[in-house]
């Protein structure tokens, strides 16, 4: 297994593959010069934002960078391929401002995910990845990534092809069986174990103690419902509506943290920090300043009343 140790807060690279708006170049450049210049030393992308633009632009800017003074991670399991006839019209079924040129195309198969690193290599510009996730595997077979796509990812971390090896998922049920592999070093956890909702402690958090498996913590404002102070019904979760009984838990949760003085997004990236089976919080960014206020809500002192006064409510686990 990996001795891979992560920086605490990384940047989740799909706003510059222009997930819901589109960025110049120049604007997605500024958005990882300031996620460098405020400490950020983790970055995580995948083909499947943009289309592979993410990949290119985050490869043009580490270019820049000593290769030593970065971690850097992408997935696999989806295979990008000509598109003649989508190149009139945007990605916008997968939420990115991107000509559909290419397609994705799900391939677990060893010679898949092989193709799949060279690929994102070439992209990318760098001569390896720290990281290497299985996408989703839930939406293609759960079965093929457990018995071919996450064997075939341990044969080449193991041939030092990559440090350290995951699985990135939104879906519990396949964050469990991949964790019970064995195998992995990483679960890159999204959305699961937030502030809002934990379904990841049933079996997927006692899972990677057994195991050995560190948690890459993502979407921990669940979409935006806790990137701000004040909540509303038009916040955006889980990339649509939020439920009513979601927002008037976090609401809830609101007002302890006015109490206590601390703002809801510090506490909704600290939260998860106090369990040692989390290595790194990655949160994503389509804006500079959202990046230097992510930095300093990481910064911002929590007392520990604050939790024990949101456990005591019932809104928080104990």
């Amino acid at each position: 297994m990996s001795e891979l140790t992560l920086p605490t807060i990384g940047y989740g690279a799909a706003n510059v593959g222009n997930l819901f708006r589109a960025l110049t170049d120049d604007e997605a450049w500024e958005i990882l010069q300031t996620a460098w210049d405020v400490g950020v030393r983790y970055f995580d992308t995948a083909p499947h934002y943009g289309l592979g633009l993410s990949e290119r632009r985050l490869g043009a800017f580490l270019a820049t960078k000593p290769r030593d003074q970065f971690v850097v991670s992408t997935k696999v399991g989806r295979l990008l391929e000509d598109n003649p006839e989508g190149a009139d019209h945007l990605d916008t079924e997968n939420d990115f401002a991107v000509p559909a040129s290419l397609k994705r195309v799900w391939d677990f198969s060893a010679d898949g995910i092989r193709a799949s690193v060279e690929e994102s290599l070439e992209r990318t510009g760098l001569d390896r990845f720290d990281v290497l996730y299985l996408h989703d595997p839930e939406r293609n077979n759960l079965r093929e990534g457990l018995d071919v796509a996450i064997p075939a990812l341990a044969s080449f971390r193991d041939q030092g092809m990559t440090r350290a090896i995951g699985v990135g998922s939104m879906d519990t049920d396949a964050l469990l069986a991949s964790a019970n592999t064995g195998a992995l070093d990483l679960l890159m956890v999204a959305g699961r174990y937030t502030l809002a909702e934990q379904p990841a402690l049933a079996g997927v958090v006692p899972a990677c103690r057994e195991h050995g498996v560190g948690i890459v913590n993502a979407s921990v404002f669940n979409s935006g419902l806790l990137a701000t102070d004040s909540p509303g019904a038009d916040a955006r979760y889980e990339y649509g509506g939020v439920p009513a009984g979601v927002l008037e838990k976090v609401q809830a949760i609101a007002a302890v943290c006015r109490e206590f003085g601390v703002s809801l997004p510090a506490a909704a990236l600290q939260y998860t920090l106090r369990d040692d089976t989390v290595a790194s919080i990655v949160v994503g960014g389509s804006k500079p300043d959202q990046l230097r206020q992510n930095a300093a809500r990481m910064a911002e002192s929590i007392p520990v009343e604050l939790w024990r006064t949101l456990t005591e409510k019932g809104l928080i686990p104990a």
